[in-house]
């Protein structure tokens, strides 16, 4: 019994592993994850418009196959090179400001000191507290912490660009295969409910799965990704059925 008390008080005295807490969090996953559901989402609702739209002023699947993996390759090579276009331009933006920032710091270090004590006390601190928490980050990491802390950059908000058009392209691929294969396997005459009602279908499990992967609300997630999705089938069909050209 008194073993027993001596290895409860040990585990209390233990001091708790931080990392663990912080990998608790889903913010860590916001970049990889938003390319991911931006692609998928992209693919789905993009080929399956496509699909759709084609469906409704064509007599024949070969047409749609045709269109469908057309959109397919034309979209997943465009979201990769739109994605690593828009991220390097971040990413040389965010560099440039690390540089000019490294140049205050070595002009004019009193000032930028000043300028970190006052962040801190804006967010709460006493004015002595966010001066000497400035001194000592000053002191310990100059750079690390106006780069974070007036700059707004850090581990979580900085992407990497081959990495986001890798998982861009891919996630599209994999979304825009879905509505492909419905587009293949459905019967002509009721391709484009199919579509429709597969796409939707694929949309609400999107939805599900990025709130899972993400941390949020299931629901509100499927609602926000089917409504628009819906609303861009209905209206590419729309335009093929006033187009009123049999292909």
């Amino acid at each position: 019994m008194k073993n027993g008390l001596n290895l409860d008080i040990e585990f209390f005295k233990m001091e708790p592993n931080i990392d663990n807490y912080l990998d608790s969090h889903y913010i860590h996953r916001s970049n990889w994850l938003r390319a991911a559901v931006l692609g998928a989402n992209d693919g789905i609702i993009s080929v399956s418009s496509i699909a759709i739209g084609v469906a409704a002023a064509s007599v024949s699947r070969e047409p749609i196959i045709l269109a469908t993996v057309a959109g397919l390759v034309a979209g997943a090579l465009s979201m990769a090179a739109g994605e690593y276009v828009s991220v390097s331009s971040q990413t040389d933006t965010e560099q440039s400001d690390i540089a000019r920032e490294a140049q205050e710091l070595e002009e004019m270090p009193e000032i930028e000191q000043q300028i970190l004590a006052s962040i801190y006390e804006k967010r709460g601190l006493k004015k002595e507290t966010a001066l000497q928490v400035a001194q000592e980050l000053t002191a310990y990491d100059a750079l690390g912490a106006h780069v974070r802390d007036e700059l707004g950059i850090n581990e979580i908000s900085q992407a990497n660009p081959l990495m986001a058009a890798f998982a861009s392209g891919l996630a599209f691929t994999f979304g825009a295969l879905l509505p492909a294969m419905a587009a293949f396997l459905s019967p002509m005459e009721y391709i484009v409910p199919s579509l429709y009602l597969s796409s939707m279908l694929f949309l609400m499990l999107l939805g599900a799965v990025s709130a899972k992967l993400g941390g949020s609300s299931k629901w509100k997630a499927i609602l926000r990704i089917t409504l628009w999705g819906s609303l861009a089938m209905v209206l590419t069909a729309l335009v093929g059925y006033l187009f009123g050209v049999k292909v």
